[in-house]
């Protein structure tokens, strides 16, 4: 009877650590900082930059819109720009993307704002991850940051009560440790091809899509091999390879070709192309990169072409 006391005790004790352990790690994580207390002004330059980079380079817009799947690349539905909603279903649960609205983020500083994009965390501190890009986001400039957050309190504010979003276990606790403080950096000069080409291949999200990820972390070694799944409606859409192998990859692809592949979608026929249901669709937001420069789509090439080729051939699509 003493014993079975003994092991009540240890039990109790056990949860009592548990329940410590776990409140702990709750309160602790996300490991980000508090908010910056900062206060932006508007330039025409800074909202310039902040659309370019929402719209076509970063495609902010694209993610916290609604996507007609009924064409191809699944365009923006007009009026419905920063409302978010969108649904993002994997193994970790499903997550529907913020209203960017500034009907939303009327109670929000700059600060709580630029701590959002850049280390991924809400208003309250908790994880935005997975689907929002915590590790490419994080790379952007200071700069870039500010400007972003100067053109989204221009949109047009739309009222849209999100649902809460609902991450499985372990993937709930895992994905409060991904986010990460901000260290404040410059954006690259435009001279610098190389430098700028792979600053824009990281924030335009190139490395995040295009690359296999394992529980929310890239595969290291495997950067722009392809591979990267992403659940849809109508099938089960893979990225491509896009480091410079001459088979599998894009090496064979000159410059040229790389800048028309994108700015065909300027074109009116092909910003709406039907897709039946059951056809290859993509998730590719085609018709948003295509408003990208050609010198800024020049910059990327040059550093794609500076990446090691790696043989990787992936199914694209699957039904």
């Amino acid at each position: 009877m003493k014993f079975l006391k003994i092991l009540l005790v240890l039990f109790l004790l056990l949860i009592v650590a548990l329940a410590g352990a776990y409140i702990y790690f709750m309160t602790a994580y996300p490991k980000v900082g508090l908010a910056p207390g900062i206060t932006l002004e508007p330039t025409p330059e800074k909202l310039e930059r902040g659309r370019y980079l929402a719209n076509y380079v970063s495609s902010c817009i694209d993610c916290h819109s609604h996507r007609n799947w009924d064409y191809f690349a699944g365009p923006v539905i007009p009026n419905t720009e920063g409302m978010g909603g969108e649904i993002f279903k994997d193994v970790f649960g499903v997550v529907f993307s913020k209203n960017i609205t500034p009907a939303a983020l009327r109670d929000w500083t700059d600060g709580e704002l630029f701590r959002a994009i850049a280390s991924c965390v809400d208003k309250n501190g908790d994880p935005l991850a997975p689907m929002m890009p915590y590790d490419i986001l994080n790379e952007m400039s200071q700069q870039d940051l500010c400007s972003i957050i100067l053109y989204i309190r221009t949109l047009k504010p739309i009222e849209n009560e999100i649902p809460t979003s609902n991450l499985k276990f372990p993937f709930n606790i895992i994905f409060r440790t991904l986010p990460k403080p901000y260290e404040s950096k410059p954006t690259p000069s435009h001279s610098d091809t190389l430098a700028y080409g792979r600053y824009l291949s990281t924030i335009g999200g190139c490395q995040f899509c295009h690359t296999p990820r394992e529980r929310g972390r890239a595969v290291p070694g495997k950067e722009f091999t392809g591979g990267h799944g992403f659940p849809l409606p109508f099938g089960l859409v893979r990225s491509v390879n896009i480091t410079p192998d001459e088979e599998t990859g894009i090496g064979a692809w000159s410059m040229q070709d790389f800048i028309d592949r994108f700015k065909s979608y300027e074109i009116e026929v092909l910003r709406k192309m039907p897709v039946a249901e059951a056809e290859f669709n993509t998730v590719m937001p085609w018709t948003m990169f295509s408003g990208m420069t050609s010198q800024d789509l020049t910059a990327i090439y040059k550093y794609l072409r500076t990446v090691k080729p790696l043989d990787n051939s992936v199914e694209k699509f699957v039904k």
